[in-house]
């Protein structure tokens, strides 16, 4: 079938043509109901993610890293009182009550050792709080504050909060479902804390609690974003086009578009996080985008006098191959999400590229058959849109030259703003403060320990070398050397363990809070201590079974993913100097989280390189033009490059977002450039002057990439609504670069035109 039967073929089998869509669509949205939404961080990595990798050979040593941090803040008072410490160990015998919890860590319930003639005695810090006496409270004070494991990590330097941590065990393949459950009896647990003791704050964060905000958040976005989306695209659709029928056939290409894409994603299983919640948003978005050319050509055809069959002929004709080719090129830049080291994003580009694809189907198929069925009528037609353009021709003819000059000299200025970006994320900040838990963990960041954690795996060499005076030496000196470091909050060590086992079986001896001077003397110390731990309270999550290495624990202030990984190398730095032996990298989920955003920019490098090639030898070719596919970059690149700058400029950091935001919108953005040069080359086929031509592009299709620029800013300025950092960073990123596309559409590419195209 010829390119030019195809509108006839489907003007005259029009309703054949809308049941079958209609069915292909029913049919794919019944999987909507079988796609999930996950709850867990590491859904945002690789498994075969190096720092991935590190954390899972950390965990198989150590134990699982799950866990939550409970604050308990007395209002106005210290921690050190009979019934703050009551409400305290009742909340940390409740907290064994926990399901899936394997480990309670509390002040009350520390550990703390002494000696008694011959005998170590081992014992929690706090028994039956009501029944203290004062002179106990104050010798649990003085305990817990000179005490290296508990001050800084169980209750806070000033004594005013202090902290209770339990870890869990969460069941292989159910995880999602134990969050919840876990997060439920927390909530509930908490709530009855409360009730009990109005006098008392409680502040709940660590990774149980983020993967139940990711869940949160996940839902939030799907829930609430998507009809504020479908709305705004209602109305500005409904003003800009002026007709409420040429409305609702795009609204219909939207709906279909949207049902195929999340109903092929739960065929497929497919899960969803916060990272790529925002699908079906970017689907409406990108549907408009391209749909709205063919509405809006045929009320312009309407409007000149046409019948609705030979405006629909005639929007199908003149819009077919541009939509094809703006179709093609953002597919092309959302598969190179493809390349990201993300997964969400991943499935984030593959999704809306198969969006893509139903959206060129259904503005090819559904809409002229809508349209041709619809009882459209010609609108009045609007003088001052047609006037306004024709003056925007002029002025940018007349002064081509100026212009050229004022965008360069805005470009330079505005591209300078990249080097004032901070390519950096920090995980605590992802999500605002509509959530519990960003004020929860913002809380216990500033006023209790630090939530950031670097965590250090330091191998003896030898099995039961972990008590070798000369390791222990090493391992003690690297712990001083970190609290030392001006970032650092705490530093947990096995060593601390050993000085005081030491100082106890030597009458309790300040003097003798130093590391045991023979291997031989440490493992026997270690030994009593260990068969005196209770149940549930031993030392693997401190040491390994061979007794070969120990862990290390460093919590940070609240510091950028650049100024972790800083600190880290200084430590390697430290290792490699000093205990080449031990030299190993960090660990830890804040690490992993570190390095997300540099691997991610590392990894997008090259999709998109490749999809900018790409979508630029298409220009090309599809021109039949070297110098007008050339011209075409260019303002193509810039937009991008400006939005990036001004952001560097205003905020001056970027993250996760930042590193797929070019790849994301250069896809998009390309799309009015087509439009514009497809219209203005035909004008030139047809001998007009480049002058000429431009004025014929802005007529033609002036209006509608102002439409699709205003539709694509507003669904993705809809974002900004999201909690999550990272989605409301892209979509505002997005939009600039949509806008900045436009004005380089409008007065950058006419003056490059005007001034480079002078071949009859």
């Amino acid at each position: 079938m010829k390119i030019h039967a195809f509108p006839e073929f489907l003007i005259r089998f029009r309703w054949i043509v809308i049941a079958s869509t209609l069915i292909v669509m029913l049919g794919t949205s019944v999987g909507i109901g079988f796609f999930g939404v996950t709850n867990d961080y590491r859904s945002l990595f690789d498994d075969d993610n190096p720092q991935v990798v590190l954390l899972d050979a950390l965990e198989n040593i150590y134990g699982k890293s799950e866990k939550s941090i409970i604050a308990v803040e007395p209002k106005g008072q210290s921690v050190f009182q009979r019934d703050v410490l009551a409400a305290i160990e009742s909340l940390t015998d409740s907290a064994w009550q926990v399901p899936y919890s394997t480990r309670v860590d509390s002040l009350t319930n520390y550990l703390h050792s002494w000696a008694e003639e011959d005998d170590l005695i081992v014992e929690e810090l706090v028994i039956d709080a009501p029944s203290l006496s004062d002179e106990e409270v104050m010798r649990i004070n003085e305990i817990a504050m000179s005490d290296n494991d508990v001050a800084g990590r169980l209750v806070s330097m000033d004594g005013r909060v202090a902290g209770l941590v339990i870890n869990y065990s969460l069941p292989e393949g159910h995880s999602d479902e134990a969050v919840f459950e876990i997060t439920d009896y927390l909530s509930g647990m908490l709530e009855q804390a409360r009730a009990e003791n109005p006098d008392i704050n409680y502040y709940l964060t660590g990774e149980i609690p983020l993967n139940r905000a990711f869940s949160d958040a996940t839902n939030d976005d799907l829930e609430t974003l998507i009809p504020i989306v479908l709305l705004v695209i209602a109305v500005i659709a409904t003003l800009l086009l002026r007709s409420l029928l040429g409305m609702a056939a795009l609204m219909a290409v939207v709906i279909f578009s949207v049902n195929m894409v999340m109903g092929f994603a739960g065929w497929l299983g497919v899960v969803f996080n916060p990272a790529n919640a925002g699908v079906p948003i970017i689907v409406m978005t990108v549907a408009v985008a391209h749909a709205v050319h063919i509405v809006e050509s045929t009320l312009s055809g309407l409007s000149r006098g046409l019948d609705r069959r030979e405006a629909v002929l005639e929007a199908m004709q003149y819009n077919i191959w541009p939509i094809f080719l703006t179709s093609l090129t953002t597919m092309i830049g959302f598969l190179s999400l493809n390349a990201s080291d993300s997964p969400p994003f991943r499935v984030l580009g593959n999704l809306v590229a198969f969006g893509v694809f139903w959206t060129f189907l259904f503005s090819l198929t559904l809409l002229p058959a809508l349209l041709a069925v619809m009882p459209l009528k010609s609108r009045k037609r609007i003088s001052l849109s047609s006037k306004y353009f024709d003056w925007f021709s002029s002025f940018v003819i007349v002064r081509k030259k100026i212009l050229l000059v004022v965008t360069s000299f805005v470009t330079i200025f505005l591209a300078s703003g990249i080097f004032q970006l901070e390519l950096t994320d920090n995980w605590l900040k992802y999500f605002d403060k509509r959530y519990q838990f960003r004020l929860d963990t913002d809380f216990v960041a500033d006023n209790l320990t630090g939530i950031l954690t670097l965590e250090y795996s330091l191998d003896s060499g030898s099995e039961n070398g972990i008590t070798d005076p000369d390791h222990l030496q090493k391992v003690e000196q690297f712990a001083e050397w970190f609290r030392e470091q001006p970032e650092v909050l705490h530093v947990q060590s096995f060593t601390d363990i050993l000085k005081r086992l030491n100082k106890n079986m030597n009458g309790d001896d300040p003097s003798f809070f130093k590391l045991p001077d023979s291997s031989e003397l440490a493992a026997q110390y270690l030994l009593l201590y260990e068969l005196s731990l209770p149940f549930g309270r031993d030392l693997n999550n401190r040491i390994d079974i061979g007794k070969t290495s120990t862990r290390l624990t460093v919590s940070l202030s609240t510091l950028t993913a650049n100024q972790q990984q800083v600190l880290d190398a200084r430590a390697q730095s430290w290792l490699s100097e000093n205990a080449p032996e031990m030299a190993t990298e960090a660990s830890g989920v804040s690490i992993v989280f570190a390095h997300l955003s540099q691997r991610n920019i590392k990894s997008m490098l090259s999709g998109t390189i490749i999809a900018m090639a790409l979508i630029s030898l298409i220009l090309i070719i599809v021109f039949r033009s070297l110098r007008i596919g050339l011209i075409s970059l260019i303002p193509n690149f810039i937009p991008a490059i400006l939005s990036l700058g001004l952001w560097g400029y205003l905020v001056g950091r970027v993250g996760l977002a930042g590193s797929v935001m070019t790849a994301f919108a250069f896809g998009i953005i390309v799309d009015d450039t087509i439009h514009f040069l497809t219209s203005y080359l035909k004008a030139r086929r047809d001998n007009a002057s480049p002058e000429e031509a431009i004025r014929k592009t802005f007529r033609s299709v002036g209006h509608a990439l102002w439409t699709t620029s205003m539709i694509l800013s507003l669904g993705f300025l809809v974002f900004a609504l999201s909690g999550f950092e990272v989605s409301w960073v892209l979509g505002m990123l997005v939009m600039l670069t949509i806008w900045f596309a436009l004005m380089a559409d409008f007065l950058l590419l006419p003056p490059l035109l005007l001034v480079l195209d002078k071949k009859t």
